[in-house]
């Protein structure tokens, strides 16, 4: 894989469906309809599945691309693949709550190598550089060329007074119950994959989930953790955490900057 290539086009094709989901977030009203899963979707993550998948398959026609919203791509596999979630965070969307993501991941025998996570309602653009090291773009966040960038690094944490992530639409008590074994100085909230982007930005230190996801929600996210010096792990034996496995769906995880004194499963 050409990295430099690959950077170029899945931030400009994340920036690109950012609009169009914008367009659609800032109309006066959108349909909301349920899948087979009864999760929600929209008009926003069609057309933004609709310009990613075009744009992928046109730069790069060789490499398998997974996405959410197109289920004939989950019987799919290879070594290496591109995946998509055009829209993390519907729910956050349909409530009008802005903390919704454009997520572009690349991944390589069973590692997200390269991603990007836009957030186009909260102007933030989280993305891996040709090298790997994740970066924030600010400024005008121009489709052909990129704007100033701040690389972005996990902070080393303080096991006595720990900031916490967790979901907004997502919290149950199982989760409470496991921060609570923590010491905890604070705790926020946000939706879709920005909850890694706040721990690999050095804002939180730890963010537990024990609940269903799927790869495409947290692969783009969690390439841009990794870049940052981060990492994530199976909630259960706090063994490596993979791509690649079957139907594409992931079991309970601990995202987290290194230092942080992990508490066992149970």
């Amino acid at each position: 894989m050409d990295y430099d290539r690959l950077t170029t086009v899945i931030r400009r094709l994340a920036l690109e469906a950012g609009d169009k989901i914008m367009e659609i977030y800032n109309a006066d009203d959108f349909e909301v309809r349920a899948k087979s899963d009864d999760s929600p979707v929209t008009a926003a993550d069609e057309a933004a599945d609709a310009l990613i998948s075009a744009g992928l398959a046109e730069a790069f026609p060789d490499v398998l691309v997974v996405t959410e919203e197109q289920s004939a791509s989950h019987a799919e596999s290879a070594d290496s693949f591109l995946i998509v979630d055009p829209l993390d965070g519907t729910k956050e969307f349909v409530q009008r709550r802005g903390d919704f993501t454009v997520n572009i991941a690349y991944v390589e025998k069973g590692v997200p190598v390269r991603g990007v996570v836009y957030a186009p309602a909260k102007g933030r653009l989280f993305y891996t550089d040709a090298s790997g090291a994740s970066v924030e773009e600010t400024g005008d966040f121009a489709k052909d060329q990129a704007g100033p960038v701040k690389p972005i690094k996990v902070t080393a944490p303080d096991n006595a007074a720990l900031m916490v992530v967790a979901s907004k639409s997502h919290r149950d008590q199982a989760t409470d119950d496991y921060i609570a074994r923590y010491a905890v100085k604070d705790m926020t909230s946000a939706g879709s994959s920005l909850k890694f982007c706040l721990v690999a930005a050095g804002e939180a230190d730890l963010y537990p989930r024990l609940g269903r996801t799927m790869e495409w929600d947290t692969a783009a996210a969690d390439a841009v953790l990794r870049g940052a010096g981060g990492k994530m792990v199976r909630f259960d034996d706090h063994s490596e955490f993979t791509y690649g496995k079957p139907g594409y769906e992931n079991p309970f995880f601990i995202a987290y900057a290194p230092g942080v004194e992990l508490k066992p499963a149970a």
